[in-house]
């Protein structure tokens, strides 16, 4: 059994910046985040592979985010730049096993779910 916990959401102006912070119990391969907007489907954001902490991005979010893990505290993290109101969502954090990239953004494949952390962009 995994537990995850979000932090760090709020509420930011366009163009600002959060980092998203997630904290684990229990060890699993791919640690990755997703969002949910209001009438809108879960949708993949980054997964980074553990240990080697390799990322994999969906396209749109490429350059504008980064996901890092810290072994040490088993944790991880999602710093988003130049942030835009559409990226006004619930994040979430979620754990699974080792699975293709192609599979990583896919939400099915996730085993653990934080509650989320909720992510609000004012233009």
């Amino acid at each position: 059994q995994v537990q995850l916990q979000e932090s760090g959401g709020g509420s930011v102006q366009s163009g600002g910046s959060l980092k998203l912070s997630c904290a684990a119990s229990g060890g699993t391969r791919c640690m990755a985040w997703f969002r949910q907007a209001p009438g809108n489907e879960r949708e993949g954001v980054a997964v980074i592979y553990r240990p080697t902490g390799t990322p994999y991005y969906h396209d749109s979010m490429k350059g504008r985010f980064t996901i890092s893990h810290d072994s040490a505290n088993n944790s991880v993290y999602l710093q988003m730049n130049a942030l835009k109101p559409e990226d006004t969502a619930m994040y979430y954090c979620a754990a699974g096993p080792f699975m293709p990239a192609i599979q990583a953004l896919s939400p099915g494949q996730y085993n653990y779910w934080g509650q989320g952390t909720q992510v609000t962009v004012s233009s």
